[in-house]
């Protein structure tokens, strides 16, 4: 089944049929339940409700443009649509559609950038440098200005997986389920990535204090 209309125009007082409980009743697995079963937009409509405002904000995050975010967001829920009946459940579906929304950011980024995206790389290829904790206090401490630039000059997949662990609260096994890593390899390209803000801030503003 594809969706024709734009995601964003669904009007806000879309009646679902009478049969629903309110939608905050419903939890996500009975609304693709309903969805697939009975193949009505007023269930899927409910679901995108619940997410769209979160997926928006993550693209724009990630994409740094409001138009390209807005398209974005309508393509990751045609895809949602297209993929629904193969949800397995195996991780919450909130999972699953950040999984889908990261993929496609990055790889519009990729695209756009035209540059290689390898979230977990052969640990042998891994400097001995980066073996040395980072605290989080690297990113958690800069200035808000200051690290809005540093995030912006980070490779697309490591200002992903930095977006995910201090913007979005992910746990390691969150991230782990969403990027389909070992949590071993996640917590490797944290560490990582954090030395990479390290080294572009000292780069940009010298040993001026992070904050």
């Amino acid at each position: 089944m594809i969706l024709t209309v734009d995601l964003f125009t669904i009007s806000s007082n879309v009646t679902a049929p009478a049969t629903l409980k309110r939608k905050t009743e419903y939890t996500d697995s009975e609304l693709i339940a309903l969805f697939l079963r009975e193949q009505n937009p007023n269930h899927f409509t409910l679901l995108y409700r619940r997410y769209a405002g979160k997926v928006f904000a993550k693209c724009i995050s990630m994409l740094g443009d409001e138009g390209q975010a807005r398209d974005a967001t309508q393509d990751i829920f045609i895809k949602v649509t297209l993929n629904l009946s193969k949800f397995t459940e195996q991780s919450s579906f909130s999972t699953w559609l950040y999984s889908i929304t990261y993929n496609y950011c990055i790889d519009l980024i990729r695209k756009r950038k035209k540059m290689p995206m390898v979230f977990a790389e052969d640990m042998s290829k891994v400097s001995k440098e980066t073996e040395v904790e980072i605290p989080d206090s690297v990113i958690l401490e800069m200035e808000t200005k200051r690290l809005e630039h540093v995030m912006e000059q980070l490779p697309p997949a490591d200002k992903a997986i930095l977006l995910m662990k201090y913007a979005d609260d992910l746990s390691i096994k969150d991230i782990s389920e969403v990027l389909d890593k070992t949590e071993s390899a996640i917590k490797m390209q944290i560490m990582r990535a954090k030395h990479k803000a390290q080294s572009i801030y000292t780069s940009i503003y010298g040993r001026d204090n992070i904050s």
